[in-house]
């Protein structure tokens, strides 16, 4: 199982820290749109490391269009040598219409859409013929030269897609490389939701296990301190109780019926009392969504409930240093490398 870390953005240091994640031995780093541009900062980390996967965890598709997600991939290809991931989530309709002033419908068929007229046109280049795609909501008809770019000598990118209900999750197996399982998870809806939805898609499209990727971001809460692990389960709660409150996470909350939180939490939101919300997030919760306790322990629980169900694993530290990224990769390493305990 492969082991990623968070890049965060800081122009001045976004280099040095993908340095330093490589040096500790994790296999990729991944950025996130949030306050920044998802692209920028694995720029600079592609020139800045040989080795590990870079990724968007996700890049968000529905603010973009096909052609310039094109453009983006390819270049970030090009220049780690054939390392990056372009990883696409659709967001909420809120933000996409809102946010972004971006239309919104049918984000599946859409998300098909885009991935496909992507892969049409990285096809049209490699190949050098030209581009027809003409889809639902994307139509690309016009290349030249001028336009085109070179064969890339190292490929197309593979291309992962973030989802949390089953049709999303179902789509993605059939049109993807891998899939993004989102942080706000447990094992029991890793099983029943994502990794059920996975193999029917698998099983629509004539595909293989061993040919897709499944990749787990996972909550955790640790420190190389008590007091550093007090702030960090502190930021878990605040993080959880925020998933809790959005509507299209509540079949999460379901697998436990927990669906009376997600009303809780919303109201919090609506209401503004942000600093509420984590009071919402009691200790069985907690730990049912996120592991908890030293890096050691942590790494346990994560081989515990990950081991053999996913391809690559991003543990979620919500205040990261290298020397704690370092540490609990490490841990992770050894627990997934140890023999299974017998009640497992």
């Amino acid at each position: 199982m492969k082991i990623d870390a968070s890049l965060m953005f800081d122009p001045v240091r976004v280099g040095e820290m993908a340095a330093g994640i490589e040096r500790a031995g994790f296999d990729g780093a991944y950025t996130f749109e949030g306050k920044s541009d998802p692209f920028i900062p694995l720029t600079v980390a592609a020139m800045q490391t040989q080795r590990m996967e870079l990724m968007t965890s996700i890049a968000v598709a529905f603010s973009r269009n096909p052609m310039s997600l094109a453009y983006l991939g390819n270049d970030l290809q090009t220049l780690s040598g054939g390392r990056f991931i372009l990883g696409l989530g659709s967001q909420v309709k809120a933000h996409i219409e809102r946010r972004f002033s971006m239309p919104w419908g049918k984000p599946v068929s859409r998300m098909r859409d885009m991935v496909l007229a992507i892969k049409t046109i990285w096809q049209s280049w490699q190949a050098g013929g030209p581009l027809n795609y003409e889809g639902e909501y994307y139509r690309h008809t016009l290349t030249s030269p001028v336009f085109a770019p070179p064969p890339n000598p190292h490929g197309a990118p593979a291309i992962f897609i973030a989802g949390v209900g089953p049709v999303m999750t179902e789509m993605a197996a059939q049109v993807a490389e891998g899939f993004f399982v989102h942080p706000f998870n447990t094992a029991h809806s890793l099983r029943e939701l994502s990794l059920a939805a996975i193999d029917r898609g698998l099983v629509k499209a004539g595909k293989s296990r061993g040919a897709f990727t499944v990749s787990v971001q996972a909550v955790t809460a640790t420190g190389l301190t008590e007091q550093a692990l007090e702030q960090a389960i502190a930021a878990a709660r605040n993080q959880i109780a925020f998933y809790a409150s959005t509507p299209a996470y509540l079949p999460i909350l379901a697998c436990h019926g927990w669906e009376g939180l997600q009303q809780e939490a919303n109201a919090l939101v609506r209401a503004g009392k942000w600093a509420e919300m984590a009071t919402l997030i009691d200790d069985d919760i907690l730990r049912t969504f996120a592991a908890v306790g030293t890096p050691a322990e942590v790494a346990a629980q994560l081989a515990q409930r990950y081991r053999g169900a996913v391809d690559r694993i991003s543990p979620v530290v919500y205040q990261p240093d290298l020397e704690l990224l370092a540490v609990l990769r490490d841990e992770i390493h050894a627990a997934c490398a140890a023999p299974r305990a017998v009640e497992e």
